[in-house]
């Protein structure tokens, strides 16, 4: 009878795998959980009008969402935020870059987008436009389960989505109108219509900008309880870097169709290192610098300047910060490169890196003095 040789003294060869029931090696590389969704090089580009040029409303941008992790998309008006949103909702086809979801690359087929929507829910900012003021609050929480043919208790999955978004009893709901309702609980109803389909993912554009402040701190509280509850992630589209830091594990920001600067939300609200963001910061209540009025509007995307996209309205820049740094003519004409995971796409954050570590910017970017998350405001202890 043959057999396998016995082994040969001394070290195993390095590819020889560890035992299935024994400790990892110190030196194995610690294995992280894939994304949920990722966008890699991601360009959205809409012809201009009459023969101009074309628009570049996402020009290379670089994303990941992780399970239960809630990801804020901050910018201004304009930078491209709810474009992105709708293309990695299947609802606009990248021009190019790639988008996967679960590992798998999204499929523009009309069977696969149906599949994708049903685990990925978007969430408008202004629910009384998205609720059918025909409806009822049971039609239009049930909406989604019979465009997807959802087998079970119609009734018992509409009840369980409304109790999760903290309509009890949900029964005492079923039969009122939108206009019956407050603007807090209409927005409630937009939210249990995403939970009846049990998503992966919501993508909130703007969930409670047109709501009271009183109300506001209950739905940021309400999508906190679901991460803890259900695992579930979203991507937060605001210009409100006060309800970033509130409600967001990782925020990117995001100027004239790409993101400048991205990572935990405590470090880049209070160690800003691009000047975009220390001027968006700036300009929220309580903040101890002076607030940092940008000069002009932002450019158009169809005329993206040279250099940083920064640049022309950079208060760095025009104060001799970048020439001080050796940088300046590298910011006007140089341009930077797609920014991909943490950090900050700048030439003259890289330059002064060292300088920006040693200190924080005092700023407390939230009005709220008790954050639904428990986190304490940037610079108070």
């Amino acid at each position: 009878m043959t057999g396998r040789p016995p082994p040969a003294d001394g070290p195993p060869p390095p590819d020889t795998p560890p035992p299935a029931d024994g400790p990892l090696p110190p030196d194995a590389p610690l294995l992280t959980p894939a994304p949920l969704l990722t966008a890699t090089d991601l360009r959205i580009v809409f012809p201009g009008r009459r023969g101009g040029p074309a628009a570049r409303a996402v020009d290379g941008v670089d994303l990941t969402i992780g399970a239960g992790e809630i990801v804020a998309l901050v910018g201004e008006s304009g930078c491209g935020k709810t474009t992105l949103a709708r293309s990695l909702l299947g609802l606009v086809p990248p021009t190019s870059g790639r988008i996967t979801f679960g590992g798998r690359p999204l499929d523009h087929s009309p069977r696969a987008l149906k599949a994708h929507r049903r685990r990925v829910q978007l969430v408008l900012q202004d629910p009384s436009g998205s609720l059918n003021p025909r409806h009822t609050v049971y039609e239009a929480v049930a909406e989604g389960l019979r465009v997807h043919g959802c087998p079970g208790d119609e009734r018992a999955a509409v009840a369980a989505a409304l109790a999760q978004a903290g309509l009890r009893p949900p029964e005492r709901f079923f039969l009122r109108y939108p206009h019956e309702l407050s603007g807090g609980q209409r927005q409630r109803v937009v939210i249990a219509g995403a939970l009846v389909l049990t998503p992966d993912l919501i993508v909130a554009d703007e969930p409670v900008a047109s709501l009271d402040a009183s109300v506001r701190g209950e739905i940021l509280a309400l999508l906190l309880r679901l991460r803890d509850e259900l695992g579930l992630s979203a991507l937060v589209v605001t210009h409100d870097l006060g309800l970033a830091w509130n409600i967001a594990d990782r925020v990117a920001v995001m100027y004239l169709g790409r993101i400048v600067e991205c990572g935990p939300v405590e470090e880049v609200l209070t160690a800003p290192r691009h000047p975009y963001t220390r001027a968006l910061l700036s300009v929220l209540p309580e903040s101890e610098p002076a607030p940092v009025v940008l000069a002009g509007e932002p450019p158009d995307p169809s005329r993206v300047p040279g250099g940083c996209r920064f640049h022309e309205r950079c208060p760095v820049l025009a104060s001799g910060g970048a020439e001080r740094a050796g940088v300046a003519h590298r910011c006007r004409s140089e341009g930077l490169p797609v920014l991909v995971g943490a950090g900050v796409a700048c030439h003259w954050a890289g330059a002064t890196a060292p300088v920006q570590a040693a200190g924080r910017l005092p700023v407390d970017p939230t009005p709220d003095p008790t954050p639904p998350t428990g986190r304490s405001a940037p610079g108070t202890s």
